[in-house]
Parts: structure tokens; C-alpha cells; sequence
């Protein structure tokens, strides 16, 4: 007579910021995990909010189904920091409440999906002994132990879009429009999206420029039109970059990134996220997503200078 084991139950999150990707990860992770190693899934609602309040919601097959080609996140997500000090309550730390409530779900994995705040907790809670494995996920592109995040290629395309789109009103009224993406303190999508819609000037935070400069590839441009006296416009796309649904590229690496996220937590590679290196999947730990933040190098930048003016 052999005794019934209960099957594995994995908990899975998205902190941060939303991003297009997001449902693919979630799909994948469930599509492969239940019918391949029989594990049941529970979605955390809002972030780290959910563990730290044990708000959860079954995930089966049925719950993914369609939302592949969705932004946003099925299962919400919020900014909250279970390392902050409003995060404790009852004399437990945040990540005593999280260890606390995972235990009392019956939760025996975690994966996190989010940046670089996410798989910071993320991490930590590792060194406290929860078996954790990460999905790194930014628009901003700015991991530095994976090649590529997944939403980073529809931002940059909806911000190509959006200057192709300046580029004839601009011409129409001879004016010069300045366009603001999104990306902190990184410049990836300005860059790629100020290569791709050929933009006179691309300014990041990694390149100090000088305005007397950036007014002077204006003139220039300008000057060669035979036009003087340019009128300025500013658009700032906002969260525009992070909505909508995901290029087949983002539904293609975020599919994979959660097929080989449930495959380290079958193989309990635990304190470990997936990555992209060059065209393989990889596994990297996740100390080493935070350690420091992938900014663009100056060759990179030397790249597009060659189109300025």
C-alpha cells in the first residue's frame, strides 16, 4: 500500500511595473507545469501585496487560456516592498509574513516575474530559505545577467511608431518635435527606438549632452531645408510604452522564459532566473540580475551618432 502524495503547488507573481509579456510567462509556466509534472498553481494578486496578505487565486489551464496575446497581467501587479519597513505587521517582518503565508497555502515554489525591485526581494527571501526561482521583466531593458527583457521590444516599437508619426508632422509644419520615452536610468529605448525611426538626435542618460550641441544638429538640419525660425514641440509618451499587446518577439522569449522557469523549479534550481544569452535560454543566480543595472555602452551610442544632424 503506498500513501498519496500531494503535488507540488507553485505560487507565481508579477510585481512592478506592467509590461506586454507578462500573460505569455504565466501561460507558459502553467501550460507546461500541470500536464508535464502534474503541479497545481496559485496565482499571488498585486505584486508581493499578495503573499504578504496570502490573496491567491487557482491558476489551471482554463485561466490561461486566450491570454496570450493580452498586456498587463492577468494577476495585477503593485509596487509594494516587503523589505520596507510599512511592510511589517504583528511583530513579523515582511518576509516573515511571506515565509508565513506561503507555509500556510501549502506553497512549495515561488516564481517571481518582475525587475529589478522584484528579483532584489526575490533574492532575499532566498537567503531566508524560500525556494524561489526569478523572470526578469522590464521595458527598460536594464538587467544586466540577461541579453534582452521581455516588453523592452514592444516599447521600442510603439516609440518607432510614434516618430515615424512626428516625422510627417514635423515636415508638414517645419517644426522640431521632441520625443520622451520611458527607461529610467537607462537609455536602450531611446536608443533602439530613436535608430529605428530616425531621429536627428538621441539623447540618454549615460551621454552628458550639451543643448548649445543638440540647437546646432537642429540648425543644421534644418539650414539644409533652407528654413530658420523652427518652431519646438514636446511629446511624452508615457505609459503608452507599457500597454497593449506584445510583439510576436516579446510572446516568443516571455513563452520561453516561463517554460524554462517551471523546468528549474522541476530541476529546484532554486535561487536562479531565467536569462537570454544570445539565443539560448539560460540560468543565472539571482544576485546576479541585481548586482548592477545593463547600461548602454558608449560604442553602442557611437553607433547612432553617425545619423545625427
Amino acid at each position: 500500500m503506498t500513501a498519496n502524495v500531494a503535488p507540488m503547488r507553485i505560487g507565481v507573481l508579477t510585481g512592478g511595473g506592467d509590461c506586454p509579456g507578462l500573460n505569455a510567462v504565466i501561460r507558459a509556466l502553467v501550460r507546461k507545469g500541470i500536464p508535464e509534472y502534474g503541479y497545481e498553481f496559485l496565482g499571488f494578486r498585486d505584486g508581493w501585496r499578495g503573499p504578504l496578505e496570502g490573496d491567491a487565486v487557482p491558476l489551471d489551464i482554463q485561466a490561461v487560456r486566450g491570454i496570450l496575446p493580452r498586456g498587463g497581467t492577468i494577476l495585477g501587479s503593485s509596487r509594494t516592498n516587503p523589505l520596507g519597513e510599512g511592510a511589517a505587521a504583528g511583530g513579523k517582518s515582511g518576509l516573515e509574513r511571506i515565509k508565513a503565508n506561503l507555509a500556510g497555502l501549502g506553497v512549495d515554489a515561488l516564481v517571481a516575474i518582475g525587475g529589478e525591485d522584484t528579483l532584489g526581494v526575490a533574492a532575499s527571501l532566498y537567503t531566508e530559505g524560500v525556494a524561489v526561482v526569478g523572470v526578469p521583466k522590464t521595458i527598460d531593458n536594464d538587467l544586466g545577467a540577461t541579453d534582452y527583457t521581455f516588453g523592452f521590444d514592444t516599447a521600442v516599437n510603439i516609440a518607432m511608431e510614434a516618430i515615424d508619426r512626428l516625422h510627417t508632422t514635423a515636415e508638414s509644419h517645419h517644426r522640431a518635435l521632441i520625443i520622451e520615452v520611458m527607461g529610467r536610468h537607462a537609455g536602450w529605448i531611446a536608443l533602439h527606438a530613436g535608430m529605428a525611426g530616425g531621429a536627428n538626435v538621441i539623447l540618454i542618460p549615460e551621454r552628458p549632452f550639451s543643448l548649445e550641441k543638440v540647437c546646432a544638429y537642429v540648425e543644421h538640419r534644418f539650414q539644409i531645408e533652407k528654413r530658420t525660425g523652427k518652431e519646438a514641440r514636446a511629446t511624452v509618451l508615457g505609459h503608452i510604452q507599457r500597454g497593449g499587446t506584445p510583439t510576436a518577439f516579446d510572446r516568443v522569449l516571455a513563452t520561453r522564459f516561463g517554460v524554462h522557469a517551471i523546468e528549474a523549479v522541476h530541476d529546484r534550481a532554486f535561487g536562479m532566473m531565467v536569462a537570454l544569452r544570445g539565443t539560448e535560454i539560460v540560468r543565472a543566480p539571482l544576485a546576479e540580475a541585481t548586482r548592477e543595472l545593463k547600461l548602454v555602452p558608449p560604442e553602442r551610442y557611437a553607433e547612432a551618432e553617425v545619423f545625427f544632424g
